[in-house]
């Protein structure tokens, strides 16, 4: 007669193991059968299905005893023979179970019944734009997602402080819905570090323009600074040009290993755009007097 050996699909040695054997054996074949870590394998789909079929009917105590019964007469007994039991086209179940055991879990098992693995459901990505100064010390954001009803589904999201430039958060559980009672996708938010009008942000180096008038610019002078999350004291030397640049190392965006990029400042030399009756005089007496000409230079 067609049979199916389950004490040799689960990798058990014969039917003289108690119920604790047959779940660890049932787990660690599963493990290795199953469909989602053998994707491209088909005889490992068929061997998972049997695996599940073997443990229905082993775990199920009245059922065990009719099965050992038939095991014992077609396996256990010497110099017996049997012809293994198939099973038909997207069926769970052979053709051996559906005859002895097809109404082991209270109803009839379909030969048509399509197998519903379990599987994740996908993830969804998308954006967050937040400023540089919030990026840098932390804070809490509010983001809308559509869901696949188009409603708009709202989280909190909680940026780290120092979080890098395209770096993703990770929210478990709010993706697509899985199936087969699989577990949901996750929601990856990529986060977008803008420049402003203050900063701009260049690797782990944080850049900003420092204006100077024309006497701080030809006389030195020592200024302060509003830095990303402290004043600055900045020493300016003689003779400085518009355009050129101060670095100040540690002052800069956070590297993520404790440390701080520089902080670099791009200087402009601004002249006033009403100045007084007084400036003007001093513009005029120093028109007079002095002989630098930059065009020569």
């Amino acid at each position: 007669m067609i049979f199916k050996d389950y004490y040799k699909i689960l990798d058990l040695p014969n039917n003289k193991v108690s119920m604790s054997q047959i779940k660890t054996a049932y787990r660690e074949q599963a493990k290795k059968y199953h469909p989602d870590v053998n994707i491209a394998n088909t005889n490992n789909e068929e061997r998972f299905k049997d695996i599940n079929e073997a443990y229905r009917v082993l775990s199920d105590s009245l059922a065990k005893r009719k099965y050992d019964r038939m095991w014992y007469r077609n396996v256990g007994k010497k110099n017996s023979s049997y012809e293994e039991s198939k099973r038909s086209k997207d069926s769970l179940s052979s053709d051996f179970f559906n005859m002895f055991f097809g109404n082991i879990d209270g109803k009839e098992i379909s030969k048509k019944e399509k197998k519903k693995v379990p599987s994740k459901g996908e993830n969804i990505e998308t954006e967050l734009n937040i400023s540089i100064e919030d990026a840098f010390r932390g804070n809490e954001q509010t983001i809308g997602v559509r869901t696949l009803e188009g409603k708009l589904k709202k989280f909190k999201v909680q940026i780290p402080a120092g979080i890098q430039n395209n770096e993703k958060i990770r929210i478990v559980g709010q993706g697509k819905p899985g199936k087969s009672g699989g577990k949901n996708g996750d929601l990856f938010i990529r986060v977008k570090i803008k420049d402003d009008d203050k900063f701009k942000l260049q690797g782990y180096d944080l850049r900003t323009n420092l204006y100077l008038t024309p006497w701080e610019a030809a006389l030195s002078t020592k200024v302060t600074i509003n830095g990303i999350n402290e004043d600055v004291s900045v020493y300016v030397p003689a003779g400085i040009q518009s355009g050129e640049k101060i670095e100040i190392e540690d002052k800069g965006y956070k590297d993520g290993k404790g440390g701080r990029g520089k902080l670099i400042l791009d200087t402009k030399i601004m002249i006033p755009k009403k100045p007084t009756e007084k400036e003007l005089e001093l513009f005029k007496k120093l028109n007079k007097m002095s002989t630098f000409n930059p065009r020569e230079s």
